[in-house]
């Protein structure tokens, strides 16, 4: 992983599940606590749940909609927001990220989270994990209308926060939205080499990917 250009960067956006967040709690509840769950409010097995909700998840990926606990709760005729609180314990910040973003903060950067998190889900995840302190401002896709995979959710961030693309940093799991972020101008892009730290490193494609963020800290 490179070292970054600090001098060039005032604004650091960062995403959270996955990104500060492990993403086991998410990928836990949605592939395994989730449809053991509706199979027994559905009276059905599980690989009857699982084979209902492959589709619709697949069909749903990407959109806002896929992030939304309101059109899950409707879709499914469940409450998910009981249901991740059934989980609730599973919520943890990654080991090194407190330490980058005291030091970020400490460093005059103008520091923003960007998530596709539901307000319902950002809010059960700050109630667990102290992380609102580092930040100016903690903004949901959803506030926008537009899933951070699309041009018109960068578009909205602009024009709400007044950043330069050209002097900012992203950090973020996922490919498409790093591509997003990318085609939209944001200069400095880094993927998160193990988003769950129960399934090892992921392919990053072509984004360097970054493993400890106190590896990040050198040059501040």
């Amino acid at each position: 992983m490179p070292s970054l250009p600090w001098s060039d960067i005032d604004t650091v956006l960062l995403d959270m599940d996955g990104t500060l967040l492990d993403l086991h709690f998410d990928n836990h509840f949605w592939l395994e606590h989730l449809p053991r769950r509706y199979a027994e409010l559905h009276g059905m097995s599980l690989a009857m749940a699982q084979l209902e909700l492959t589709p619709l998840f697949e069909r749903n990926a990407g959109k806002l909609q896929w992030y939304c606990l309101d059109f899950w709760s409707a879709e499914l005729k469940l409450s998910v927001r009981e249901l991740k609180l059934e989980t609730a314990h599973l919520i943890a910040l990654r080991p090194d990220a407190g330490t980058f973003l005291a030091a970020i903060r400490q460093a005059g950067k103008r520091v923003v989270m960007i998530t596709n998190a539901h307000r319902d889900s950002l809010s059960l995840k700050l109630e667990r994990v102290e992380l609102a302190p580092y930040f100016e401002r903690l903004i949901s896709s959803h506030d926008y209308g537009f899933p951070k995979e699309s041009p018109q959710f960068w578009d909205a961030l602009r024009a709400d926060l007044r950043f330069d693309p050209a002097r900012s940093l992203f950090i973020d799991d996922t490919l498409p939205i790093l591509r997003s972020a990318r085609d939209f101008g944001v200069a400095h892009l880094l993927a998160v080499k193990e988003p769950d730290s129960r399934k090892g490193p992921k392919d990053t494609a072509e984004f360097a990917a970054v493993g400890d963020y106190r590896d990040l800290i050198a040059g501040l």
